[in-house]
C-alpha cells in the first residue's frame, strides 16, 4: 500500500515538472540567456552586428563611472521621478484614507477607484504621442494647446524660416518637458498606488478603529497613530518598486522628445542613454550592456539603502530583545 501511496506521489511531481517546464524555458531564453549574455557583452568592444569583437576586462565600466553623461542623465532621471512621486504618494495617500474612512461612507467608491485605475491600462507609447501632439509645435500647424491659448489672447510672437508666429514651443522649456514627463508618469500610476494603499488599509484589524471611535479620536487622529504607521511596510514597498519603474522610464521621454532627451539632454533618462549608445549612432552594445549593469548596480544599492533606512527599528529592537 505504502509503495502505491510512493507511485501516485511520484507520478504527480512529473506531472508538475510538466506544467512548470513552459514557464522555465521562456523564462531562460527571453529573460536568464539576455541577461547572462548582457553582463558578457559588458566586458567586450563589440559594436554593430559583427563576430569580431575581443574582450577588454573593465575598460568599459572604467569608462562609465568617469561618463559625465551617464551621470547627467541619472540625475535627470531622479529629478523627474521626485516630480512623480511626491504627489502621486500623497495624492494617493489622501485619496486612500478618504475612501477606507467608515465614518464618511463615500458613495460609488467601487466605479471611482475603477475610473482612477483605468490610464494604468494604457499603452505609455500611445499616451505620450497623445500629449506630443497636444503640445505640439510646428510651423505651419499649432497645437490644440496653443489654440487654446490664443482664445484667451495668451501667444508668443517669434519667427521660424521666415514665418511669423503666435504659438509657444513648449518642447524648448526643460522645466515643462520635465514636469510634463513627471505628470504623464504620475497620471498613469497613481491609481495603482492607491489600489495598493487601500489594501494595505483594509488588512488594518478594524478593532483598532473601533477602539479608537469610542475613545474620542477623530478622523484625523485615526489615520496619524493607527493609519500611517501601520501602512510604513507598504509604503516602503511602494517606494523601492517605484524607483525601481522610475529607474526604467523610457517611453514618456522617448516620444516626447528628439528621442535624444532634447533640450540639452536634460530629459535624457539613464535607459534612454543606454539606447542612443547601443541602438542610435555608433551603436556600440559593450558600452550600452555596461551602462545596463550600471543602472542594474545602482537601482540594488539604492533599493537596499531604502530598505535600510526605513525599515522599523522598533521592531528590530523588539526582536533583539525576544532574542536574548
Amino acid at each position: 500500500m505504502q509503495k502505491r501511496i510512493i507511485g501516485h506521489e511520484a507520478r504527480t511531481n512529473r506531472w508538475g515538472y510538466v506544467f512548470v517546464a513552459p514557464f522555465i524555458i521562456v523564462f531562460c531564453l527571453f529573460n536568464l540567456y539576455p541577461t547572462i549574455y548582457t553582463f558578457m557583452l559588458g566586458f567586450t568592444d563589440l559594436r554593430g552586428l559583427t563576430p569580431n569583437f575581443k574582450f577588454i576586462g573593465f575598460e568599459n565600466f572604467t569608462k562609465l563611472i568617469s561618463d559625465p553623461y551617464f551621470w547627467g542623465a541619472l540625475r535627470n532621471t531622479f529629478i523627474i521621478w521626485g516630480y512623480n512621486f511626491v504627489p502621486q504618494l500623497g495624492l494617493a495617500l489622501v485619496l486612500a484614507v478618504w475612501l477606507s474612512d467608515t465614518r464618511l461612507n463615500l458613495l460609488g467608491k467601487g466605479p471611482f477607484r475603477a475610473m482612477i485605475y483605468l490610464p494604468n491600462l494604457l499603452m505609455a507609447a500611445a499616451v505620450a504621442l497623445l500629449f506630443r501632439s497636444i503640445f505640439g509645435y510646428n510651423a505651419h500647424v499649432n497645437a490644440p494647446a496653443n489654440q487654446f491659448l490664443r482664445m484667451f489672447g495668451i501667444y508668443y510672437n517669434n519667427e521660424i524660416q521666415g514665418i511669423a508666429q503666435d504659438a509657444f514651443n513648449f518642447f524648448r522649456s526643460v522645466t515643462f518637458s520635465r514636469v510634463l514627463v513627471a505628470f504623464i508618469q504620475w497620471w498613469m500610476w497613481y491609481g495603482h498606488t492607491l489600489i495598493i494603499l487601500m489594501a494595505g488599509i483594509t488588512s488594518i484589524p478594524i478593532s483598532l478603529y473601533e477602539s479608537a471611535v469610542v475613545d474620542g479620536a477623530s478622523s484625523s487622529q485615526i489615520a496619524r497613530k493607527i493609519t500611517l504607521p501601520l501602512l510604513r511596510p507598504i509604503m516602503l514597498y511602494i517606494l523601492i518598486t517605484s524607483m525601481i519603474g522610475g529607474m526604467q522610464m523610457f517611453e514618456v521621454p522617448f516620444l516626447l522628445t528628439d528621442m535624444r532627451g532634447a533640450p540639452d539632454f536634460r530629459i535624457r533618462t539613464t535607459v534612454l542613454y543606454q539606447y542612443n549608445i547601443a541602438f542610435q549612432g555608433r551603436n556600440d552594445y559593450a558600452y550600452g550592456a555596461a551602462i545596463s549593469i550600471g543602472i542594474f548596480a545602482v537601482t540594488i544599492v539604492l533599493a537596499l539603502l531604502i530598505f535600510f533606512l526605513l525599515q522599523d527599528r522598533s521592531e528590530l529592537k523588539r526582536r533583539k530583545g525576544g532574542n536574548k
